[in-house]
C-alpha cells in the first residue's frame, strides 16, 4: 500500500519541483570597474519586483537577475544612471525604486506620514483645551431634598459584606 502511494505521489512532486522557478543565471560583471561600481550602487536602490522588500543585489530570484543583467547592458551601452532608472520605472512603476521620485503622484508617500502626525497634534491640541463641563449648582429645593435624604438614610451594615479589618 505504502509502495503504491509513493508511486502516485512522485508524479507530483516532479511536477511541483519543476514548476519552480529556475535559479538565477550567474552575473557577469562589467569589464570596467567603474561601470560596475555604477552597477552596484544602482543595484542597492532597486527594489525586486518578487521580493517587495530585498534590493535587486541581495535578491535571489530569477527576475531580480533579469534586472542586474538589464541594468548592467543598459550602462555598458553608455546610458546614465538617471535614465536607467528612469527606465526601470517606465517599465515596473515608481515602486521599483526604494526612494520613489517627488512629483505629484508621489506626495502622500512622501508628506502623508507628516500630515497624520500634525492631524494628531491638532486633533490632541483641540482636546487639551476643551474645558470640563463644570455641574450646575443645585437649586434651592434640590438641596432640601437631598439633606432631607441624607438625614433620613440610616446607614447599616451588609451582613454579607466583609472587611480586610474583621479578623475572620
Amino acid at each position: 500500500m505504502r509502495r503504491w502511494l509513493i508511486i502516485a505521489a512522485a508524479p507530483v512532486l516532479a511536477l511541483m519541483l519543476s514548476a519552480a522557478e529556475p535559479p538565477a543565471a550567474p552575473d557577469r560583471p562589467l569589464p570596467d570597474a567603474a561601470q560596475e561600481a555604477r552597477a552596484q550602487a544602482l543595484f542597492k536602490n532597486v527594489r525586486c519586483v518578487v521580493c517587495q522588500h530585498e534590493a535587486i543585489a541581495d535578491s535571489p530570484a530569477g527576475v531580480a537577475g533579469d534586472m542586474r543583467r538589464l541594468i548592467r547592458e543598459e550602462i555598458a551601452s553608455g546610458a546614465t544612471d538617471r535614465e536607467v532608472r528612469d527606465d526601470l520605472v517606465r517599465r515596473f512603476g515608481d515602486y521599483v525604486l526604494f526612494t520613489p521620485p517627488m512629483r505629484i503622484g508621489t506626495w502622500l508617500l512622501w508628506f502623508g506620514p507628516f500630515a497624520l502626525v500634525l492631524l494628531a497634534g491638532a486633533v490632541l491640541a483641540v482636546a487639551a483645551r476643551r474645558r470640563p463641563v463644570e455641574p450646575a449648582p443645585l437649586s434651592d429645593e434640590e438641596e432640601r431634598r437631598l439633606e432631607n435624604i441624607l438625614e433620613n438614610e440610616k446607614l447599616r451594615r451588609d451582613p454579607d459584606a466583609t472587611s480586610p479589618h474583621d479578623g475572620r
